[in-house]
């Protein structure tokens, strides 16, 4: 995809999908020539497939942290650009805890992949995949893409982090999972596309004692962890940004819930283009 652009391959907060529902959250952007998968939730390799990239044109992942919705698919996906006949290394860069989650991935795959270089020829898949921290310090190039990062606050994860990407004339900021914080607006500054991760606090409440659970924790970690619509719409004015794509919706399942929803929540606070996120979502920039 040599478009610059960014698509929403997975828009849904939370690790849960049941028939009808978006899938978790991973996003792809495509800028200055280069191809970044950022988190890899349940559904990234078909989301991929489905937006024309094959596996094998990826040039980095970047897991903004660990929580599963973000991660789960990173082996299989990566595993999956290998048999498609991958000869080129893709690196990881990802917060601490990442190399374990890859430590165990290769361990459960250990058959397989011995077997694929043995009996098929296929390349030695531990040199494909070098793992790079990621932390406040990053400052990564990928040809013309810099790469930068904001610790953001996402209780009780605390290796959690926003990303800037710039290149090609463009900026994108995309948020990760956070509460509100004031730094947000400077890191997105000017940028021509902030995604944010945005929920609809009173229909939040409402979806999840709707699910029966025996106590509040659920609900007490999403409304201390995420950020309310609106406030990423004021964000996104404070920060001077071109359009705002909401993601990571919660609830993005809830019947009711219809765009316009979330456009009542954002326009008081925001007048730049909206964009309110939908799996397979392009946003050419």
């Amino acid at each position: 995809m040599s478009i610059q652009s960014v698509t929403l391959l997975g828009t849904k907060g939370g690790p849960a999908v049941r028939p009808g529902w978006a899938m978790p959250t991973s996003t792809l952007v495509c800028m200055d020539g280069k191809t970044i998968l950022v988190d890899a939730g349940i559904g990234a390799t078909v989301g991929l497939t489905r937006a024309g990239v094959a596996l094998t044109e990826l040039d980095a992942v970047v897991i903004t942290h660990l929580h599963s919705d973000h991660y789960l698919e990173l082996g299989p996906l990566l595993h999956t650009a290998w048999t498609s006949g991958l000869r080129r290394p893709i690196p990881i860069h990802g917060p601490t805890g990442t190399a374990d989650y890859w430590d165990g991935f290769r361990a459960s795959m250990v058959y397989d992949i011995e077997t694929r270089i043995q009996d098929e020829g296929r390349p030695d898949f531990d040199t494909l995949f070098p793992l790079h921290p990621l932390d406040e310090s990053l400052d990564l190039e990928l040809g013309g893409v810099r790469v930068t990062a904001l610790r953001n606050h996402h209780p009780p994860v605390t290796d959690s982090f926003a990303l800037r990407f710039e290149g090609g004339g463009r900026s994108v900021v995309l948020s990760g999972d956070t509460a509100l914080i004031d730094a947000m607006a400077g890191f997105a500054k000017d940028a021509d596309l902030l995604v944010h991760e945005a929920m609809l606090t009173d229909r939040v409440t409402e979806s999840i004692r709707k699910m029966g659970y025996a106590d509040d924790r659920l609900l007490r970690h999403v409304l201390r962890s995420h950020t309310d619509a609106a406030d990423a719409a004021r964000i996104a004015h404070r920060a001077g940004v071109a359009a705002l794509a909401l993601n990571h919706l919660v609830p993005s399942h809830e019947p009711g819930v219809t765009v316009a929803d979330w456009q009542a929540a954002v326009e008081p606070h925001f007048g730049g283009r909206l964009h309110v996120g939908e799996d397979g979502m392009v946003i050419a920039l």
